[in-house]
């Protein structure tokens, strides 16, 4: 499966290593945690979480291909962080890139309003409800770190729906140099685990098990100033 436009040329060099080799292990503990796991298996339709990855759309078309579903839903507006690189919103940049890797238009659905990941679910299903397509089951395809936070959260919205979780098969080292900035990619790491401790709390998610050396993975990393994704609860 291809890589997103944006990416490294082959045999471009691994960004420089700017934490120590504790941090990294800690943060590919926490790398393998976010991973569901799941084996993509047909769905009745299939959600592209919106972000700053174009990777979601990426892997949403190589499912698409695989036979796995016939329709998808490429969801999200604009964030702070992906207003400059999608400045059409992310759902639009998504389906146009899904378009360029031979996804028909017809299998595409648009919802460009989402701002956080329970936007992306419930619009989503308003979207996927209005076009008369019947869900039973879901493919959910999001960035790698954030596969269980979107599983979290379509089961608490969507609970009757069968929910199996999808993202490009990257390691985490390949993923940092695609995106070109460690410290950034262990920020985000944290933070979405903040959301999966969290917002079970808030209501936004069913509750997950969060293993004890993941947890301490968490706090050291936060202890070490990994800490410009987490939200203040």
């Amino acid at each position: 499966m291809a890589r997103a436009a944006g990416t490294p040329p082959q045999g471009a060099p691994v960004p420089h290593r700017t934490i120590t080799d504790a941090q990294w292990s800690d943060a590919h503990l926490i790398w393998r945690y976010h991973l569901m796991g799941h084996t993509p298996r047909p769905c009745s339709a299939a959600i592209g979480l919106g972000s700053h990855d174009l990777g979601v759309a990426t892997a949403a078309a190589g499912l698409y291909h695989a036979g796995l579903f016939p329709v998808v839903v490429f969801s999200g507006g604009n964030s702070p962080t992906t207003a400059a690189r999608f400045p059409r919103g992310e759902a639009v940049h998504y389906r146009e890139h899904a378009r360029a890797l031979g996804v028909p238009d017809a299998a595409i659905l648009l919802e460009a309003r989402a701002a956080n990941t329970g936007q992306n679910i419930a619009f989503s299903r308003e979207v996927l409800s209005t076009a008369g397509t019947g869900v039973d089951s879901l493919l959910l395809i999001a960035k790698p770190y954030m596969e269980r936070r979107a599983y979290a959260t379509c089961r608490k919205l969507w609970p009757e729906a069968d929910v199996v979780c999808a993202s490009e098969p990257l390691a985490l080292d390949d993923y940092v140099t695609s995106i070109g900035d460690e410290k950034l990619v262990v920020d985000m790491l944290v933070g979405d685990l903040q959301r999966v401790i969290e917002y079970p709390g808030l209501g936004f998610a069913i509750e997950q098990d969060v293993p004890d050396d993941v947890h301490d993975a968490f706090e050291r990393l936060i202890r070490a100033g990994f800490d410009s994704r987490l939200i203040t609860t």
